[in-house]
């Protein structure tokens, strides 16, 4: 199992992260529920700091394997949590080599792949029959989303680890210098920028932009999250969703790295500081907050919000409240990713390549796979009843929930 990344505020010309070696022990010791981390500690100690082994229960769902492919050599240790978008019945995917590519939704056939030689980092965004994806060197590309054609390219100041956020006219794009830049979807034209003092250490990754009607929500890396007018970047309110407080730098990382949800007129956001917030879109008022959460992605059910903590923990709260309903603390230290919904299921995968669905009612595991012999970091994605997730190495597979 990898460490945890960090990254340091700090960047190289390309956009590359400057963290130190010594900012790499501070990540192994402090996060450090990894392989790498055991040796380094004797005793009890040292089995404290071991991945949760995994558990026999009885199945009650069964998963289906639907297709595999491939998508280029991967992120490997990049860290960049990279992951497919699905729009239009058409899963695209992105690889630091091997540029872009799309398959079918139902079967996995190869639809195009656009040759490219940047290394692109980030997942791809998708809609308005457009493709876009950034690169660890601040390029952005736009290509057509049904023949893979190039459109336009355009620069950012910093690497982009985020997917891009298509929709409105406009191409959204999160970079790891704390911006956000709006490029127009038809010319690449920027139309406005946006940003943010990034603190001096942050847990690697960004959560991509969320297109609202006629805003975009951003999770920042001070634990904030901002609402922005779409037409001029103009920022309308700030909430924070965990305060970045502490005695070190370590003890006040408090990341919104997960793309906030937005359900109905209701916001979504989790902080790496363990904090979950519902929050009225149109105002910024806080509804409730409860002291779980992570830093990616929450899951937004009819009456749930899943959230996994840093610890690996998965935790169900009460949609309309914020109490905790269940949590299930036996995938600790294995890395999970943030949770995706399926039916009425919670899905995660983990450092090993497993995909782990739990009931939404109780959290108790419903179904187990070995999806991937990599490690998954981004969540999972389901379309039409169909999950699809992409390892580290590069793998893409598609898998369909049954009895």
């Amino acid at each position: 199992m990898k460490p945890a990344h960090l990254r340091s505020a700090s960047r190289t010309p390309s956009g590359r992260s400057g963290a130190s070696l010594a900012l790499l022990l501070v990540c192994a010791v402090a996060l450090g529920g990894c392989s790498t981390v055991k040796g380094w500690f004797g005793g009890k100690r040292g089995e404290t700091l071991k991945p949760a082994e995994l558990t026999e229960f009885a199945p009650s769902a069964k998963a289906q394997k639907l297709w595999s492919a491939r998508a280029g050599k991967g992120e490997g240790r990049l860290g960049a949590r990279q992951g497919p978008a699905v729009a239009d019945g058409h899963v695209y995917a992105a690889a630091v080599e091997g540029g872009v590519r799309a398959f079918d939704l139902q079967t996995g056939a190869a639809l195009w792949q656009h040759e490219s030689e940047l290394p692109l980092s980030g997942g791809p965004g998708a809609g308005d029959g457009l493709v876009a994806v950034g690169s660890l060197e601040g390029d952005v590309l736009a290509l057509d989303a049904a023949t893979g054609a190039q459109k336009w390219t355009a620069k950012v100041g910093s690497e982009v680890v985020a997917a891009p956020a298509v929709g409105q006219g406009l191409v959204l794009v999160r970079s790891n210098d704390g911006r956000v830049t709006a490029f127009d979807a038809a010319s690449g034209e920027r139309r406005w920028f946006w940003e943010r003092e990034t603190p001096t250490l942050s847990v690697r990754g960004n959560g991509s932009p969320l297109l609202g009607p006629g805003l975009a929500f951003v999770g920042n890396d001070d634990g904030t999250l901002s609402a922005l007018a779409l037409a001029d970047g103009r920022l309308l309110w700030e909430q924070t969703v965990a305060a970045a407080e502490g005695r070190s730098e370590l003890d006040r990382m408090a990341d919104i790295d997960g793309t906030p949800v937005l359900d109905g007129t209701v916001l979504f956001a989790t902080s790496y500081k363990k904090q979950t917030m519902a929050i009225d879109g149109p105002s910024g008022r806080p509804l409730w907050a409860h002291d779980a959460g992570g830093p990616g992605q929450v899951a937004v059910s009819a009456d749930r919000v899943v959230v996994t903590d840093p610890d690996g923990t998965v935790w169900g709260l009460d949609k309309a409240s914020g109490a905790a309903l269940w949590q299930q603390a036996a995938l600790a230290r294995r890395n999970v990713t943030a949770p995706t919904l399926q039916g009425d299921y919670a899905v995660v995968g983990d450092y090993e390549g497993y995909l782990h669905w739990l009931k939404l009612d109780d959290g108790a595991f419903a179904a187990r796979v070995d999806a991937a012999g990599d490690p998954i970091r981004a969540a999972p994605v389901v379309a039409d009843g169909i999950l699809v997730v992409q390892s580290t190495g590069g793998e893409i597979s598609a898998w369909r929930l049954g009895q």
